[in-house]
């Protein structure tokens, strides 16, 4: 591992802390609404507060830094992420937890901003790979492990709450134990989407449904699984595959989509995972009417946890497909621009997605969480289809795979190895070799 990799060890522990709080207090959530009888409805409203949070702080949370710096914000909204948490058990209906959701939107999102910026920072040409792939690992990990955690109490007592509240409050201290200077904020434009959809129609359409798909299968998965009885230890284990799971599959997909037209890996990617949400709903406890015969497999439930790993695999990285397939249509220079028009996107589409699927569920019953999903991949497919027949595909070899959580900032984007380079690597590259300030 690279020097700079080391240095941010600061960085990557309180972030990889916070993942462990977020990742257990998303699910805890869904968990808990079904305990105290909430209707999954307005489950899915609560839940959306979480997204309408993240689109305003990540329009807001740029400007707090540059007035204050990246400590006092890190520092801030970490400590209201952990008062979010402590509120969610003290206050225990819909509109509080609504409140608590925003409130732990723009709290992360300001984390992500100052984190990302921070490593960017940091980055040269010659380890900024690196430093994007540790972040995105440290994201996903932390997410897996405080899933687990779920099983170290009863959604229903208060322990879980506290326990977020306490690892938010460490993630504070080792940003705020650092010693080396904070670096000086720079602003990231972005790409209107107008323009963003006359550059790449598929690119904007799909980052706008994979943000609705993902803010669905993320937020209510575990909504669903209370709802088909399966245990705790089950359900911990279900996210905790779904999340690795979407991870493992980035390697295979970026490869395949650096090598065919990435319309058809969007289309291939997509479709798959329209049927293997199909195949979920085969292997359910509550399948579709007059669809029994999955029933009498003796591992019926490790097929439906094995189709949800493979769905996940497909599904996760539809924002890295889309980026890169928008990319192909952009010179060098716009790429962290369009990259932040992207996720803008995929800010508003995330919205609507927990409240979408919760009508789902209510019209069609459990089976109508994977309904869903596989109506909005099939949309997803079918615009794909439509432009491989009015555009020719483009190579672009200056735009290439980069494997990214989908919660990255644009300021997190500079760290892809294929966007230019904004900062004077010559200097930073001496400074590598200066080991004064360290963390």
């Amino acid at each position: 591992m690279q020097k700079e990799v080391k240095k941010s060890w600061a960085l990557f522990i309180g972030i990889g802390v916070m993942m462990i709080a977020h990742g257990l207090q998303m699910q805890l959530m869904g968990i808990r609404s079904v305990l105290e009888d909430f209707s999954v409805f307005t489950t899915g409203i609560f839940m959306s507060g979480y997204y309408v949070g993240y689109f305003i702080g990540s329009r807001t949370t740029p400007n707090f830094v540059s007035k204050v710096g990246h400590i006092r914000v890190f520092a801030a909204f970490a400590s209201l992420a952990s008062l979010s948490a402590l509120v969610a058990v003290v206050y225990v209906n819909p509109f509080m937890w609504t409140i608590s959701r925003f409130i732990t939107g723009i709290s992360l999102v300001s984390c992500y901003v100052v984190t990302e910026s921070w490593l960017n920072d940091r980055a040269t040409n010659k380890n900024r790979g690196q430093l994007l792939s540790a972040y995105m690992m440290v994201i996903y990990f932390g997410l897996a492990v405080g899933m687990l955690l779920l099983n170290l109490n009863e959604p229903k007592d208060y322990e879980p709450f506290i326990l977020v509240s306490v690892l938010l409050s460490i993630a504070l201290v080792p940003i705020l134990l650092t010693k080396r200077p904070a670096p000086k904020f720079k602003k990231i434009e972005t790409i209107s989407i107008k323009e963003l959809y006359k550059i790449s129609p598929l690119g904007t359409f799909s980052s706008f449904m994979t943000g609705v798909i993902h803010a669905a299968f993320f937020s209510l998965i575990s909504v669903y699984a209370t709802l088909a009885k399966l245990t705790l230890l089950e359900t911990s284990v279900l996210l905790f595959i779904a999340t690795i799971a979407g991870v493992l599959g980035q390697g295979p997909i970026g490869y395949l989509s650096d090598k065919y037209d990435r319309r058809r890996v969007i289309i291939f990617t997509t479709l798959g995972s329209s049927v293997l949400a199909f195949l979920s709903i085969l292997t359910a406890n509550d399948p579709l009417q007059n669809i029994y015969y999955m029933n009498e497999f003796g591992f019926r439930k490790i097929i439906f946890f094995l189709a949800v790993g493979l769905y996940s695999s497909l599904c996760l990285p539809l924002f890295s497909l889309n980026l890169a397939h928008t990319n192909d249509f952009v010179p060098k220079s716009k790429f962290v621009a369009a990259g932040g028009g992207l996720q803008l996107i995929f800010g508003v589409g995330a919205i609507s997605g927990p409240i979408l699927c919760s009508l789902f569920m209510g019209w069609f019953g459990l089976n109508g969480f994977f309904v869903f999903l596989i109506l909005t991949h099939a949309l997803i497919g079918g615009f794909g289809l439509y432009r491989m027949r009015v555009r020719e595909t483009v190579d672009n070899p200056e735009s290439t795979f980069t494997p990214v959580p989908a919660t990255i900032t644009p300021a997190g984007l500079e760290l892809d190895p294929d966007a230019p380079a904004t900062l004077d690597t010559t200097v930073k590259e001496s400074s590598l070799n200066q080991e004064t300030q360290k963390i």
